[in-house]
């Protein structure tokens, strides 16, 4: 079946490559829509969506752009145009998928747009910096980032075999067809290292009773992603039992998710558990990253790459506040489920974090700092205990069917 590819860049610039890749999704039996987000100077190549539409779209007169040929406007105005563009022609059903190359500015505009875009829908971006940290464009979006190896300025030996493989990559994510299956309520939770088995003894349960459980992994951008899906309203429940992140973004940790992770749920009336779990624990890297103000702390080694510190009292405290304050918003029902008897692995008895005192201000300041109908549930048993793991199934499930039963 033939598909529509949106070719969105330069076409000041670009307008050879973009000719190249054009021809080669063509040659595969699918068609293009070229989308053109170039000011500087006029277009080497004819687009479909001339750059007038893409600045009208934000809101912001061509002529303006071009007048005051300041680049760092015109990327920012261009990104926000093709991000509402491609919102809208993904939402008429016009395109199948998006191609897009770029140096530093195209892959700013292009990955604004692209993130636009849900989860599933195939983004293709062959880029100049593809091989440094790309967090910053891709956010928490399934964009398929691809080094360009050489600069996009030619047709080469090296940037033929590229974009060939792009424009192949692109065409193949528009083919495959997906398997009729049965579609089940999503169910996300969080997860680490140290809290792998709690989380894999309720996520068994939660499944028994028929949902699907999507597993992220608590290093910052795996909470952000997580917050994302929620916020986009396709989970039914939240079962939040590795809350870490808050840690690192209070203390200055390296896996961070950001000030609104736990909004989410609260803010969208999403039914929820959620644990202090490895509330314990701040990630840094290797030994030598770790600041000097924190000599004299206690660490344990995860791994060559990943060193611990402990929280201690002061910082358990302001956590239980923070928590509270995010979860006093909720508009669902919500329970918190605290293990007395460590946070993770090694925060039980006799493990390298095991500090009662420090898990006691967390758990003092949690209480009082909640909302009175906020249930707290406090278990004797460390985090990884199959009981712990049961009752948070038990608390998740039974909160989903109390707010079915508020609905109906």
């Amino acid at each position: 079946m033939t598909k529509t590819i949106a070719l969105l860049g330069a076409l000041d610039t670009k307008g050879n490559e973009y000719a190249y890749v054009k021809s080669r999704i063509e040659a595969k039996g699918h068609n293009t829509l070229l989308i053109d987000v170039g000011v500087l100077d006029p277009p080497t190549l004819n687009a479909d969506i001339h750059r007038e539409t893409v600045a009208e779209a934000a809101g912001v007169p061509l002529a303006q752009l071009v007048a005051n040929r300041d680049r760092g406007e015109a990327v920012a105005a261009m990104g926000l145009g093709a991000e509402r563009l491609l919102s809208r022609l993904y939402a008429e059903g016009t395109i199948d998928g998006v191609l897009s190359l770029g140096g530093t500015g195209g892959t700013s505009v292009a990955c604004q747009a692209m993130r636009a875009l849900p989860i599933g829908f195939p983004k293709v971006m062959v880029s100049t910096v593809a091989s440094s940290d790309v967090s910053s464009y891709v956010g928490v979006k399934d964009i398929v980032m691809i080094p360009s190896i050489v600069d996009i300025s030619g047709i080469n030996k090296i940037s033929r075999t590229v974009l060939s493989q792009a424009a192949g990559a692109i065409c193949g994510m528009v083919e495959e067809e997906l398997p009729p299956i049965e579609d089940k309520p999503l169910i996300v939770t969080s997860m680490f290292g140290n809290t792998t088995k709690v989380v894999e003894a309720a996520k068994s349960i939660i499944e028994a009773a028929g949902y699907e459980v999507l597993v992220f992994h608590c290093t910052g951008s795996g909470g952000r992603t997580m917050e994302s899906l929620i916020e986009a309203g396709m989970i039914e429940g939240v079962l939040d039992i590795t809350t870490t992140e808050w840690a690192d973004e209070l203390v200055g940790g390296v896996f961070t998710a950001g000030s609104k992770r736990l909004e989410a749920a609260a803010l969208g009336g999403i039914p929820a558990i959620v644990v202090p779990g490895c509330l314990d624990m701040v990630n840094f890297g290797v030994p030598e990253t770790v600041p000097d103000k924190f000599k004299g702390r206690r660490f344990y080694q995860h791994n060559p790459n990943v060193t611990l510190m402990r929280t201690d009292m002061e910082e358990n405290s302001r956590l239980g506040e923070i928590i509270a304050e995010k979860l006093n918003q909720s508009k669902a029902p919500v329970s918190v489920l605290l293990p007395i008897r460590g946070l993770s692995v090694i925060g039980e008895e006799d493990g390298a974090f095991s500090w009662p005192e420090a898990d006691r201000a967390l758990f003092h300041s949690l209480k009082l700092n909640l909302r009175p109908d906020i249930a707290v549930i406090e278990l004797d048993c460390p985090i990884n205990e199959l009981q712990f793991a049961e009752r948070c199934a038990e608390e998740l499930l039974s909160n989903i069917a109390k707010k079915n039963f508020l609905n109906s």
